[in-house]
């Protein structure tokens, strides 16, 4: 159940979006073992002048902010990092274009349903 915003400079179709959404979901859902249809992705466009990259880097450049659960192991997150820049590769954006973070937080910071994450049956594990 990972938060996931994509941060873009460049204006894309609505199914480059929609191509670039489900590589991030693919990538987070096999590297993290989670569930079909566990999506909270934001994909959020700046204008260039609001969006300031390093100067080696293109118009293409994509940093893409994952908040979640604490728990995930060092492999996991490698493979999540691989497979981010596997899938967006495929749709034409360079590695050194994709800039990944992960924001990690204990169940207890997420309220669901009015409930904390730690209280309630996820469906899924955490310690990847």
């Amino acid at each position: 159940m990972p938060l996931i915003r994509i941060d873009t400079r460049r204006e894309r179709s609505a199914d480059e979006v929609q191509a670039i959404i489900a590589a991030v979901e693919r990538a987070q859902r096999i590297a993290l073992k989670l569930p079909d249809g566990d999506r909270q992705i934001r994909y959020v466009t700046h204008r260039p002048e609001h969006f300031a990259v390093p100067a080696d880097r293109s118009e293409d450049f994509t940093v893409i902010e994952v908040t979640l659960f604490s728990g995930r192991s060092l492999d996991a997150k490698r493979q999540l990092y691989a497979l981010l820049v596997e899938e967006l590769g495929a749709l034409g954006i360079a590695r050194n274009d994709v800039f990944v973070v992960l924001n990690e937080q204990p169940q207890e910071n997420w309220g669901l349903g009015g409930k904390a994450a730690c209280d309630l049956a996820l469906g899924f594990k955490v310690d990847v």
